[in-house]
């Protein structure tokens, strides 16, 4: 299965090129300016549904549908004719869906004289499959539509989901990824559900870093991004998936220990060890996913690749997406041979995941 495009939308800015640019600039460690957002959140800078959308049907449409929308669309201007959108399905990876619509259609239904005083248009936005479903109406995706509930890893999840429906002939060419937006009503169910306590006058959080049971909680991001995926001869793939495995983190098991272990397995599935590998593309947000890659690969291996998560914050369900265009950003352009890259994922409710990915050579010039 080939990678042959993809789009981020991040607090780098709207654009894959403002990623790439962003990523390179903080490898580098020579960004001459910060990111977009506030001292409580990376958010995506000028984004507006309705000025980059256009009027008709955004009236109504949440961020991270949106968000979605774009980065759906960005990807698709990437393909050429041969990729039909009646063959193309989407694989989109969510946390919650949009937490700041779920809020305001229950505050409806509890302040107003009925339960059911609920403004209808509300009502789709609260629903958890809706980015997916909005991508597909906007962009005539008639292909198989599926909404992956799985946190941070979601992006490594939806690239195992889409080769099984590649596999099983349900579509010739899958975009998958995952899309998370900032908002204060996330920035309050996140720290609560970590048991961390919001900060006394902060809008968004603690107004510093801390951790709970080795996840860092600090400054929340979000953002989206998408990787076309597909079986199909093509001329020139960005990078071949080779192996993806994910599994639950059932307590009290350590997920340093659970994500070794899928890490193992991914490489033994490539036919690999882990000498081979070059890069790991880290989320940099969790101490035991940290660990457990220090302890199973050579230290140039493991620090090779700068953790993703330490420039655009905790993004939720687009971390893996982002750590994959990052990790494509920063391993192909120039190489002279092909590069074995690790992707890995922890999420703090109980998920492991870790996908390998063969990225071939591209000219500098090249995205």
């Amino acid at each position: 299965m080939n990678i042959i495009a993809w789009s981020a939308v991040s607090s780098y800015g709207r654009t894959a090129a403002d990623f790439a640019q962003g990523v390179r600039e903080d490898a580098a460690g020579d960004r001459p300016a910060p990111l977009s957002g506030s001292e409580h959140a990376r958010v995506v800078p000028d984004f507006d549904a309705r000025l980059l959308l256009g009027k008709k049907g955004t009236r109504y449409m949440n961020r991270v549908t949106a968000l979605a929308v774009s980065a759906v669309g960005a990807a698709m201007a990437d393909l050429d004719a041969r990729h039909d959108p009646a063959e193309t399905g989407l694989v989109l990876g969510t946390t919650t869906g949009s937490v700041q619509s779920m809020m305001e259609f229950t505050h409806a239904s509890l302040t107003g004289n009925r339960p059911y005083d609920v403004e209808p248009s509300v009502i789709p936005n609260s629903v958890m499959n809706c980015a997916a479903a909005r991508c597909a109406i906007w962009h005539d995706l008639r292909g198989p539509n599926t909404t992956l509930a799985a946190g941070r890893p979601a992006g490594i999840l939806a690239l195992a989901y889409a080769r099984r429906l590649l596999r099983a002939g349900r579509a010739r060419t899958v975009l998958c990824g995952g899309a998370e937006e900032w908002t204060p009503d996330r920035a309050w169910l996140h720290e609560r559900s970590l048991g961390v306590p919001t900060a006394e006058g902060t809008e968004g959080g603690s107004r510093t870093a801390t951790r709970v049971a080795g996840v860092r909680t600090g400054r929340l991001g979000e953002g989206a991004s998408v990787v076309c995926v597909t079986t199909a001869p093509t001329v020139r793939p960005l990078a071949t998936v080779r192996a993806v495995r994910s599994t639950a983190v059932p307590p009290p098991a350590s997920a340093e220990r659970v994500l070794s272990e899928v890490v193992r397995d991914v490489l033994a599935d490539a036919g690999l060890d882990s000498s081979h590998v070059w890069g790991v593309a880290r989320s940099g947000l969790d101490d035991d996913e940290a660990n457990a890659v220090a302890a199973l690969l050579p230290r140039q291996a493991a620090e090779r690749l700068p953790a993703v998560g330490t420039f655009l914050g905790d993004t939720g369900a687009a971390a893996a997406s982002l750590q994959i265009a990052a990790a494509l950003t920063l391993t192909g352009p120039g190489a002279e041979r092909d590069r074995h890259l690790l992707v890995t994922s922890t999420d703090p409710q109980g998920l492991a995941a870790a996908a390998l990915l063969t990225v071939h050579p591209r000219p500098l010039e090249s995205r």
